[in-house]
């Protein structure tokens, strides 16, 4: 018989201006009574892909945020700004503007693997205290700068001089205002995000997301609901192992199995220890499990 998989999926909303993720999550927890989480937070500031996670896909949305994401901003040069976008108040100005060759001939440095520093009006945990709570309570934290992937970054307009438009996709945890700060301190200027919009998560698309900003709003995410994509969704890359069905039982009770690849995709004996995997039997996700010495132990089992 067919797995009734209920509100276990993935919910792709266009995150509207102004609104945080977490108020965004609450309106899907309202609308379902699922229990829900996202992939990933967008600033109040930003809009696009705020990928939402219900029932049991909630067990994914580590993978799910480990994601490459893509992202268009605009970034205003001359302008420094508390939050480093333009929600923030004003600290500093510059008369310098870059031509459009000086940022072409900059965004290389900020390709691949780069040393970046979080903004200090973030959600980065210091001792127990959000990063942003402390700046708000004037004692702003002293954040180290960490390794970024940054896989692509390029100039798609410049509207006017005060202002250019640029695309990146980038790894997890690359902060977007931090890569626009720092580009306009090595142009010799200062800058803050003017505009933010992701366009992906993973697999996750805008082509998918459905907006909150209709009438009769639960409704409309109810209705939305019906369109759920798959819990697997967010595993992408993630190699897949076909089980037989005894060794999915033990699985489902948290026990490792011992598999030697009989009907199997891949055998684990094959993976680098530690190797993360997705398990199935009978065409539904099983649990999401370690390889260690070639067995599988459950690290979380999906239950249906």
């Amino acid at each position: 018989m067919p797995v009734d998989r209920g509100l276990n999926g993935w919910l792709v909303i266009d995150k509207p201006q102004g609104l945080t993720s977490s108020r965004v999550v609450e309106r899907v927890r309202r609308a379902t009574g699922a229990k829900t989480g996202h992939a990933g937070t967008l600033d109040p500031l930003a809009t696009g892909v705020l990928p939402i996670a219900l029932g049991e896909a909630t067990k994914t949305i580590a993978y799910a945020m480990d994601s490459r994401k893509c992202y268009r901003f605009r970034i205003r040069w001359g302008v420094a700004c508390t939050t480093e976008d333009s929600d923030g108040e004003i600290v500093g100005v510059s008369e310098a503007r870059p031509e459009p060759a000086e940022i072409e001939a900059m965004l290389p440095r900020f390709t691949g693997a780069v040393m970046q520093t979080p903004p200090v009006y973030s959600a980065i945990k210091i001792a127990g205290h959000r990063a942003y709570a402390l700046a708000r309570a004037a004692r702003p934290p002293v954040l180290n700068p960490r390794p970024v992937e940054i896989v692509s970054l390029r100039l798609i307009a410049i509207p006017d001089r005060d202002h250019a438009d640029c695309e990146a996709v980038v790894g997890k945890g690359t902060y977007i205002r931090a890569l626009a700060r720092d580009l306009a301190w090595a142009l010799g200027t200062l800058g803050h995000v003017a505009a933010l919009r992701r366009l992906s998560v993973g697999r996750f698309t805008e082509a998918q997301a459905i907006s909150l900003e209709s009438k009769g709003n639960s409704q409309h995410i109810l209705s939305a609901c019906g369109h759920l994509l798959p819990l697997e969704a967010a595993l992408d890359g993630i190699p897949a192992l076909t089980l037989a069905a005894a060794e999915a039982a033990r699985l489902r009770c948290g026990q490792s199995v011992a598999v030697r690849g009989a009907g199997g995709l891949a055998q684990p004996e094959r993976f680098v220890a530690g190797t993360v995997v997705s398990a199935w039997h009978d065409q539904s996700l099983v649990a999401l499990a370690r390889v260690e010495d070639g067995s599988l132990r459950p690290l979380r089992v999906i239950n249906w």
